[in-house]
């Protein structure tokens, strides 16, 4: 492994869909530095997962200064080549939080300085409250806020052959769960 490793992976561009805040996870396996013969000083154990906002897709004329670190990620568990002889890795999963996001859509990036790393997987999402009916109020899909303390205010429509007492109201948490239903329909 030579010194001063500097290597980018970058996704395409996603679009965000009208979310404020996405979540990646990231499946991958990493080997233990100490299982390496000669690579002292210049292997790894982690990575770097960073980001870009954009209002279009860029192509390939992103640079590296853009990007904004997001974590410096390390596995739970690394392999060894024992582990390997007998075709054993070890799978770590990790989510991380990314936003707020404003833009249109946004891309990932992965730093490697050194590590023995394979990404397996990514899967980018974004968490929504379902539509629901409380309280003779109907309340549509809702997506989450920017933070993982934001509360997002729906209101809520009254069902047919109802009407309004006070104004239907309920707060969409950052986990896509209903909260604190207000007023009613009777």
């Amino acid at each position: 492994m030579s010194p001063n490793q500097n290597n980018w992976l970058r996704t395409s561009w996603v679009p965000r869909d009208g979310a404020r805040r996405v979540y990646a996870e990231i499946k991958f396996t990493l080997r233990d530095c100490n299982s390496m013969p000669g690579v002292l000083g210049t292997c790894k154990e982690t990575f770097n997962l960073y980001y870009l906002e954009s209002d279009r897709d860029l192509g390939a004329s992103t640079q590296e200064s853009q990007f904004l670190k997001i974590d410096t990620i390390a596995a739970d568990e690394s392999f060894t080549g024992a582990d390997l002889g007998v075709r054993r890795l070890k799978l770590n999963t990790e989510v991380r939080g990314v936003g707020p996001l404003s833009k249109r859509g946004f891309y990932l990036a992965f730093q490697d300085i050194g590590a023995c790393l394979a990404i397996l997987s990514l899967r980018i999402y974004y968490k929504k409250c379902p539509t629901m009916v409380r309280n003779l109020a109907a309340f549509s899909e809702a997506v989450t806020g920017a933070d993982s303390s934001s509360l997002v205010e729906v209101r809520g429509q009254c069902v047919r052959h109802s009407e309004e007492r006070d104004t239907p109201k309920m707060y969409c948490s950052a986990e896509g769960e209903w909260l604190v239903p207000i007023g009613k329909c009777v």
